[in-house]
């Protein structure tokens, strides 16, 4: 299993109720964000475009922060997704400096936190939070090893970019678009 998630940009319009929905779903605390939404602006005038990206934590294939992190507290799950055991975390934020993408963030508890792919929900056969709420539809998560999942058969249709691919770090967050 290879659990990843595909955001379509050309359908998300910066409504931030992903942002919304995982603060609720996780008690992110206040001045955190384990999600975030960022406009960017192409082109010259008077052909220019906004590009509108819902981002957080890649749970990266070849993860800098798993393989950093001194007390194994970020570790990769059974469905490849990149989590934090919070016990084990010392909050020391080596998995923070290793992290391309300043997807982490420390939680005033003492612990470095960040998006968890709603791993608890997807256990019992429920969407992430994210996509749930997605009022667009921009957002979808699944299996990418299962040929009949629906993010196996989009990302296979192509037109499919990854944030900082230069990074070498093998995102499975896809952006389409």
């Amino acid at each position: 299993m290879r659990r990843v998630m595909v955001i379509d940009m050309k359908r998300c319009v910066g409504c931030e109720a992903c942002v919304v929905a995982c603060k609720t779903e996780n008690r992110v605390p206040d001045g955190a964000y384990r999600d975030w939404v960022v406009q960017e602006t192409k082109g010259e005038l008077p052909t220019l475009e906004l590009l509108i990206r819902s981002q957080r934590c890649n749970h990266c294939t070849n993860a800098p922060c798993v393989t950093n992190c001194p007390t194994g507290a970020s570790f990769f799950h059974v469905d490849g997704t990149v989590q934090i055991d919070r016990d084990r975390c010392t909050g020391c934020r080596a998995c923070m400096a290793s992290c391309p993408y300043d997807a982490r963030y420390v939680h005033p508890d003492g612990f470095v936190d960040k998006c968890t792919l709603c791993v608890h929900r997807l256990a019992k056969g429920k969407p992430t939070a994210c996509e749930e709420v997605c009022p667009t539809s921009a957002i979808l998560t699944g299996d990418l090893d299962d040929p009949t999942s629906l993010v196996h058969l989009r990302l296979k249709r192509g037109d499919v970019s990854v944030v900082d691919p230069e990074a070498g770090t093998k995102p499975n967050v896809f952006y389409v678009g």
